[in-house]
């Protein structure tokens, strides 16, 4: 487990997925390039990227290879057998993510997004074995995979494959009891068979970051200064077994914060965790969608709904309870079409969620609540 070790390569991830954006939804290469630059200035080296993130890999392209060494980074990819036409196509996903990234090899690569619902699809198409030959060929260096589902299903995939090296799971404080996402029993599961996990999501696609007031008021009375990033990210660094937590960071304000506090990292003592307890406990009264924004589910609407756009409109509904404020932003994102109404439940949405959201019922509440 030497591959993931943090003298060397640090403990906190840039997630490539959530990249700043120009005002016409292209990726800001210049300030992904300066926001690079400051993640390694900090002596940080660990970067994520994915054949599905839409122009990420070519952003790292831009931002990272072209412009430092390639001894001086850690590069990580994803072959995603869901975005694949046949099995010919996934087996090509890591030329496209090469010839993208200009990268060489990836030092870590991943089996992208398991769940039960495709796990099928990735044994069909042989990528197990498939990721071992690209490790004997040089075109990477470590493998494993990420995960959605439960801990039950995660222990199973271990059990057959336990060559995977690492796992990446989705953990913050908010899941970490959650009976869906199961969030600790997932890291249990992975700890028993001895594999090291990166972590996803560690602020749940920005609602921890921004919590609500109830939660804010906790963190802030146990520490002024401290952001409630930096709560949510240090609570998942100071799991014992967690080696890399991914942030997708969207700006250099973000970046700023982060490095703050994970360029010299010191795990939450025990009155802090005192403190997420509390804020947990706060959390759980209030209902909330547990979206994390990842948009496997849009990519297939014929209706082309923003379904995660909708679900944080209605998110922030249901935290802040400014209801006027809500249905003025739900009409600003429907204006041009995609209503929350024009859903025609043909539920590829729902067979897409890694969440396992009722994705057309909550469509349903929030047609209802801003229409």
């Amino acid at each position: 487990m030497n591959y993931f070790c943090n003298e060397e390569i640090g403990k906190l991830g840039f997630g490539l997925m959530r990249l700043p954006r120009n005002a016409d939804g292209s990726i800001n290469t210049e300030l992904t390039a300066e926001m690079t630059d400051r993640f390694l200035d900090a002596g940080l080296k660990y970067f994520d990227t994915a054949y599905v993130y839409e122009g990420s890999e070519e952003a790292a392209k831009e931002a990272l290879v072209k412009r430092h060494p390639r001894e001086s980074y850690y590069l990580t990819s994803k072959l995603n057998a869901n975005a694949a036409k046949d099995e010919a196509d996934a087996k090509n996903q890591i030329y496209v993510s090469l010839e993208r990234t200009g990268a060489g090899y990836f030092d870590f690569y991943l089996l992208h997004a398991l769940s039960k619902n495709n796990i099928g699809k990735y044994e069909e198409y042989g990528c197990w074995e498939y990721v071992k030959e690209l490790k004997e060929k040089g075109l990477i260096r470590h493998y494993g995979f990420s995960f959605h589902d439960s801990a039950e299903v995660l222990d199973e995939i271990l059990t057959k494959h336990p060559d995977a090296e690492f796992v990446q799971l989705q953990i913050n404080y908010a899941d970490w009891e959650d009976m869906n996402v199961e969030s600790r029993k997932c890291y249990e599961v992975a700890t028993k068979h001895g594999k090291p996990v990166v972590v996803m999501e560690p602020v749940k696609g920005g609602t921890l970051a921004d919590p609500p007031a109830s939660v804010k008021e906790i963190l802030t009375a146990a520490n002024p200064s401290a952001s409630p990033a930096s709560w949510a990210i240090r609570f998942v660094a100071s799991l014992d077994n967690v080696r890399i937590v991914l942030s997708g960071m969207s700006n250099l304000e973000q970046m700023e914060d982060n490095l703050s506090y994970m360029k010299e990292f010191k795990p939450l003592d025990e009155e802090e965790q005192k403190t997420i307890t509390a804020a947990q406990e706060a959390l759980r009264k209030i209902p909330q969608i547990p979206c994390t924004a990842c948009r496997y589910c849009t990519g297939g609407c014929p209706m082309q709904i923003n379904i995660p756009g909708l679900f944080r409109i209605m998110n922030r509904d249901l935290l802040f309870g400014n209801h006027e404020d809500s249905r003025r932003r739900y009409q600003d994102m429907v204006k041009d079409g995609g209503a929350a109404s024009t859903c025609i439940g043909c539920l590829q949405c729902e067979g897409e969620c890694p969440q396992h959201i009722e994705i057309t019922d909550w469509l349903g509440k929030i047609a209802e609540a801003f229409e």
